[in-house]
């Protein structure tokens, strides 16, 4: 093997000669560019940057788009025509304030009730007689006008009935309220229904928010208050939450708030099962167009409908005020509205059932337009 000394006599190296090293090389290696400087006052983006915007884009579409795609099918659902025959069926019921048993009010208001009334086809009015104290008793010094306010009413508007609107704010919305999951509780329930049947009333009308779906706290006192309406040839009325719109939308709801806006279709049918009326609450559904209002009501109805037996009466709240908020936009939910889907859901869902009928929510806040448009789309026949 041939190889070179270094000049400080070592072996091993394959150094060049100097001649060598005189020789240019006939291949150099390209020498890549160098990166072009960024412009002055601009920051080049980082990847989380891109990543984070990525993600938010994703979580908007996922937002935004099954939004859309609902309004859209509550638009739809407001198209066509009520069919013929779906007005009132003289089974109407409307929500009344407290000032009507609590003495504010006198004998030329329930004169002037009966002519607003009259020929609207309300045969039922809960008038509000609580709340209950949280531990389900009854003060009767809370309704000390009751018996005066109910000899008035069948006087001045033969055949309608009078029933007792009790509610209460339930623990599982807040730090206080009535809880059902407490026995003793419950049977005082019970004992103030019975309380308010001797003063007179011919029903008793349950309002308890907020309820969870599938709570069997309640459809046990329901049960129990059910026994003792009988007993005594009462009718047992409730108001009811509105039904999921979408597959299990309950649970979300209930996941991320403390008050739950929507029962399960299932749990709504046991409740229906139960009582002789049942009285959805079809407000405050933060719709912002009173297309998608009506239309939405129109799905509430038919879905009520679908599980609502034939031998219980089936009511549809209207809103009878005029409020703005996230939760209620004036503009969108109107009584025409209401009216229209309530006839649409009927027409498409079941056209021919008696127990039905509409509930305006609530006296003392409704409007002349409110009145005007309940009067022209539903109680009074073309």
């Amino acid at each position: 093997m041939d190889h070179t000394e270094s000049r400080d006599g070592t072996a091993g190296t394959d150094e060049p000669t100097d001649d060598t090293r005189a020789t240019p090389d006939p291949t150099p290696e390209p020498r890549s560019a160098p990166e072009p400087a960024p412009e002055p006052g601009r920051k080049r983006r980082r990847p989380w940057v891109r990543r984070v915007r990525r993600t938010a884009l994703v979580l908007a579409l996922l937002l935004i788009v099954p939004l859309v795609a609902v309004e859209t099918a509550l638009r739809v659902n407001y198209m066509g025509d009520p069919a013929d025959g779906t007005y009132t069926r003289g089974r109407d019921a409307m929500w009344l304030g407290h000032a009507w048993v609590d003495g504010r009010k006198k004998d030329a208001d329930v004169t002037a009730l009966a002519g607003r009334l009259k020929d609207t086809g309300v045969r039922d009015l809960y008038v509000h007689t609580g709340p209950l104290e949280h531990d389900g008793t009854l003060p009767k010094s809370v309704y000390p006008r009751a018996r005066w306010f109910i000899d008035a009413v069948h006087r001045e508007l033969p055949g309608v009935r009078v029933q007792a609107f009790l509610g209460d704010v339930l623990a599982n919305g807040g730090p206080e309220g009535l809880e059902l999951g407490d026995a003793a509780t419950r049977a005082e329930v019970v004992r103030s229904a019975g309380q308010v049947l001797d003063t007179g009333y011919e029903g008793v009308h349950l309002d308890l928010e907020p309820l969870h779906s599938g709570d069997e706290h309640y459809l046990d006192l329901l049960d129990d208050l059910r026994e003792l309406t009988r007993e005594r040839d009462a009718q047992l009325s409730v108001a009811a939450h509105q039904i999921d719109p979408l597959p299990h939308l309950h649970s979300v709801a209930g996941f991320v708030a403390d008050h739950p806006k929507w029962w399960s279709q299932e749990f709504f049918g046991q409740v229906a099962r139960r009582v002789d009326q049942i009285a959805v609450m079809s407000y405050d559904t933060a719709r912002l167009f009173e297309s998608t209002y009506g239309g939405y009501v129109a799905q509430q109805t038919s879905l009520a409908l679908e599980v609502t037996p034939p031998t219980t009466h089936l009511l549809m709240g209207l809103p009878f005020y005029y409020e703005s908020n996230p939760s209620h936009w004036g503009h969108a939910e109107t009584v025409a509205a209401a009216v229209r889907g309530a006839r649409l859901g009927l027409s498409r869902t079941d056209p021919d059932r008696e127990l039905f009928g509409l509930a305006p929510y609530i006296d003392f806040a409704a409007t002349e337009t409110n009145w005007k448009e309940f009067e022209e789309g539903w109680a009074h026949r073309p």
